[in-house]
C-alpha cells in the first residue's frame, strides 16, 4: 500500500434533494413530516465555544435560545428522535430529555448534535440535524447498500436527521490504541485494506481518519474490529481517483504502515477479494434498491463534467479498462466499478 496525501476541494457545495431523490426517498420510508427542522435551529441569538476535557476547542459551539422558544424545541426534538428510532412511538421519550445542543462550524454539513438523556437512568443518546444535502443521501443510501452497516435517517424538506454511528474516532484509535497488546494488529490491518477497497469501488470519498471509526467487539478469543466511516458529504464529488483510496491520506498513515509491516502482498490482495465477494453478495439482495437509486442518481447532477471526465480517466488508467471513458456520469462509474467487481468474483 502506498502513502501519499490528497488535496480535495475545500468546500463542496450542498446539492439540493431532487424531485425524484424525495421520490425515492418516500418509497423506502426515508422521507418523514419532522416537527423540528434544521432551520429551526439557527434561530439562536447567540453561543459559546465547547471545550474538552484537555481546554482544547473542539470546534463546535453551545447555542443560547430564546427562553420561550426553548421547550418548544426540546419537544420537537425529542419526538423526531422517535421518530428515528422507534417510528414514532413517544413511548420511548416519556423519561428522556434534551441535554444539550450543541452546533458544529467545521466542515460542509454545519451539523447540529443532539444528546438526549434517560432521567432514570442517566443512560445517554446523540442523534444529529444537518443540512439535507444530496450528496450525503447518496452516500447513506449507497452505504446501506453496499456495506453490511445498517444507516439511520430521515429527511424532510432542507433537513435531515441522522442516528449517531458509536464508536472510537479513527485518528484517536490510532493515536491510543493502535499498539494496544490486547489488540491484534493484523485484524485490524486486515479492516483497513477491506475499508479501503469498498471507499474505492464505492467512490467513497475523504475518509481521513476523523471521518470514521473504530468498533470494537470482544470475541471469546480474541477482538473483532470493523471500520465505519461516519462523513457522506463527499460521495462521488471529487475528480481525483486519490480522494476514494483512504491510504492516501496523510492522517491514516499509522493505518497505512500497519498494513505495511504486517501484511503481504497476497494477504492484501485475499483481503480486497474478500471485500469485493462481499459487496456482490449485497448487490445481489439489494438489488432492486440499487436499481432504483442508479435510476435515480443519473438524472441527478452532483458534481462537475470536469470532476467527471477526470476521474474516468484516472480509473482507465488505474484499471487499464478504456471502458470508463464512455462513462457519462458518477453513477456510470460506480455501475461499471460494480460490474468489474462482479466479473473478478466470478472467475
Amino acid at each position: 500500500m502506498e502513502k501519499s496525501d490528497v488535496k480535495i476541494s475545500r468546500k463542496k457545495p450542498i446539492y439540493p434533494v431532487s424531485v425524484e431523490l424525495r421520490k425515492y426517498l418516500r418509497s423506502y420510508q426515508r422521507e418523514a413530516r419532522l416537527p423540528v427542522g434544521y432551520n429551526d435551529l439557527l434561530n439562536f441569538y447567540e453561543s459559546f465555544p465547547v471545550i474538552d476535557k484537555n481546554g482544547k476547542d473542539t470546534l463546535w459551539q453551545s447555542p443560547l435560545y430564546p427562553p420561550h422558544d426553548i421547550e418548544r424545541l426540546h419537544n420537537g426534538l425529542k419526538r423526531a428522535y422517535a421518530m428515528l428510532k422507534a417510528s414514532g412511538n413517544l413511548r420511548i421519550v416519556e423519561h428522556k430529555y434534551i441535554d444539550k445542543i450543541e452546533y458544529c462550524t467545521f466542515g460542509n454539513s454545519n451539523p447540529f448534535r443532539i444528546k438526549i438523556v434517560n432521567r432514570l437512568n442517566d443512560i445517554y443518546d446523540y442523534f444529529y440535524v444537518k443540512r439535507a444535502d444530496a450528496s450525503r443521501i447518496y452516500g447513506l443510501e449507497l452505504e446501506e447498500i453496499f456495506s453490511p452497516n445498517q444507516v439511520n435517517y430521515l429527511v424532510d424538506g432542507n433537513s435531515l436527521i441522522e442516528e449517531h454511528i458509536a464508536g472510537i474516532p479513527g485518528d484517536v484509535f490510532s493515536k491510543t490504541r493502535l499498539d494496544h497488546t490486547d489488540y491484534n494488529p493484523k485484524r485490524i490491518a486486515k479492516e483497513f485494506v477491506k475499508f479501503n477497497e469498498r471507499c474505492m469501488i464505492t467512490l467513497l470519498g475523504d475518509m481521513r481518519a476523523y471521518n470514521f471509526v473504530m468498533q470494537i467487539t470482544p470475541d471469546f478469543d480474541d477482538f473483532q474490529f470493523r471500520l465505519r466511516a461516519i462523513d457522506f458529504d463527499q460521495q462521488f464529488y471529487e475528480g481525483n481517483l486519490k480522494v476514494y483510496m483512504p491510504q492516501y491520506f496523510k492522517e491514516n498513515l499509522p493505518y497505512v504502515k500497519l498494513a505495511m509491516e504486517h501484511l503481504t502482498d497476497k494477504t492484501v490482495l485475499q483481503y480486497q477479494q474478500e471485500e469485493q465477494s462481499s459487496i456482490v453478495h449485497q448487490v445481489r439482495s439489494e438489488r432492486h434498491r440499487l436499481a432504483a437509486l442508479r435510476d435515480v442518481s443519473k438524472k441527478d447532477n452532483i458534481s462537475t463534467s470536469d470532476k467527471i471526465l477526470e476521474l474516468r480517466a484516472g480509473l482507465a488508467q488505474y484499471h487499464n479498462n478504456p471502458d470508463y471513458y464512455k462513462c457519462l456520469t458518477m453513477t456510470d462509474i460506480i455501475e461499471l466499478n460494480v460490474k468489474n467487481v462482479i466479473r473478478q468474483v466470478r472467475l
